[in-house]
């Protein structure tokens, strides 16, 4: 990759040849980032989309420097960065508030541990408060409050730090849908104030529109591991319509772009089953799966991806991870957008109860980890295994997935097509 070292200069910080690896309770490493380079300019907003698992937490954790990275430099105003980032301050997904503190103490307490003195958070306090629309709630305790009002405790919390970056983790995703929308409006309102911090915000993301809303240049991430796939710029004039042409164009050219790497036409992989790697099982349920068959039967057999998971009210990388997993199990096609009932799919629909059971464990045997694992079965005396030889084949074999997401997957399959059994209290798989 090429350095802009114009951009360099202008950065307010700046993420070089960054990789991450965690080390797995036995002891295996799980790595997370491979080789970011990404800078954050002043009076920009930037944010990060791409689907669950790619790194984005890790990666706002990082440019605040809560995790060191195992590989690379995390660079502030030039400087190598050592310890916290002194010009970061954090949102949370979950609000993180202390429910025993009101909504002011919420806020005096960072501003406390910071070291400033009383006048000064007390006055930044009432500030900040007043600034997020909290005024005649300051003594309210977090349980009195809505998910909204949460929210705007822990935007008022990290405003007061008076922080050059903003970083927000998936802020709006705890909110209702309206709520969410206020929200995004009002912090532009504050940052467009160019007369006080925060200069920059980096917002990591599942939600398209909301990027599309929000940012001057979208990260679009990749997963297993973390790696940038693109970087689209959005000169969409402020304020954004989320109704307007060029609005629902950048969002489909984003639809094109995820979807085109999630659901690819061609196949993943073209090594002979006996040779190749075991996939990774998508996250998503029986019932999810079933459910994405039934609504494609309802619409003729095929449906475009982005309006699958508008009808549903599923996040859209969510509705990626079901269409992915029916498409594992051979029960749907995904020629450019189109998700299309195939005909195994619907002879899985319209088949009674016990014929749906033997398709489904019928397409499981077709799946690396459950031919694996069922083959070990049938070579033990009395059919049964404990799970520890499951994740450690997870583990061995998809070292980048999180072991214990995939065992809960595999079992949820594995049982929903009778293929074995699983004693939770034993920890012990036996064939039925």
């Amino acid at each position: 990759m090429t350095t802009d070292l114009t951009a360099i200069a202008q950065s307010l910080c700046e993420l070089r040849d960054v990789s991450h690896v965690f080390t797995l309770p036995n002891g295996r490493p799980l790595r997370v980032l491979a080789n970011i380079n990404l800078a954050i300019h002043p009076r920009e907003i930037l944010a990060l989309l791409g689907p669950s698992g790619c790194g984005k937490s890790t990666l706002v954790r990082i440019l605040a420097g809560l995790i060191h990275p195992t590989t690379g430099q995390v660079l502030y105003h030039n400087q190598e960065l050592q310890g916290l980032n002194p010009g970061t301050a954090i949102v949370f997904q979950t609000f993180a508030l202390y429910p025993w503190l009101t909504a002011r103490e919420n806020v005096e307490i960072v501003l406390r541990a910071a070291g400033l003195p009383s006048d000064e958070v007390q006055a930044r306090t009432e500030r900040v408060l007043h600034l997020v629309g909290l005024s005649g709630f300051e003594e309210s305790y977090p349980r009195e409050l809505s998910g909204g009002m949460k929210q705007r405790v822990g935007i008022a919390r990290a405003l007061a730090l008076e922080p050059e970056i903003l970083l927000m983790d998936e802020p709006f995703s705890q909110v209702d849908a309206l709520t969410a929308q206020s929200l995004r409006a009002e912090v532009l309102d504050i940052w467009s104030t160019a007369e006080r911090n925060p200069s920059s915000i980096l917002v990591v993301s599942h939600d398209i529109q909301e990027v599309v809303y929000l940012a001057d240049r979208i990260v679009i991430l990749s997963a297993n591991p973390g790696r940038i796939r693109t970087v689209l710029p959005n000169h969409l004039p402020r304020p954004r319509d989320y109704r307007s042409p060029a609005f629902l164009a950048l969002v489909e050219q984003l639809h094109d772009v995820i979807a085109g790497h999630e659901l690819p036409d061609e196949p993943l992989v073209s090594a002979a089953p006996a040779t190749r790697a075991l996939e990774p099982l998508p996250e998503a349920t029986p019932g999810e799966i079933v459910g994405l068959l039934e609504y494609l039967d309802a619409r003729g057999g095929s449906e475009d991806v982005f309006r699958i998971a508008i009808d549903t009210r599923r996040p859209f990388d969510h509705m990626l991870r079901v269409v992915a997993a029916a498409e594992l199990l051979g029960f749907v096609d995904t020629p450019k957008r189109l998700v299309v009932l195939n005909p195994l799919g619907r002879r899985f629909l319209n088949a009674p109860t016990p014929e749906r059971k033997a398709i489904w464990r019928q397409q499981l045997l077709r799946i690396g980890l459950f031919r694996l694992v069922y083959t070990a079965l049938q070579q033990q005396p009395d059919r049964s295994l404990n799970q520890d030889f499951v994740l450690e084949t997870i583990i061995l074999h998809l070292p980048e997935e999180n072991y214990q997401r995939v065992f809960r997957t595999f079992v949820h399959w594995a049982r929903f097509g009778e293929l074995l059994a699983y004693d939770e209290a034993h920890g012990t798989l036996t064939l039925i």
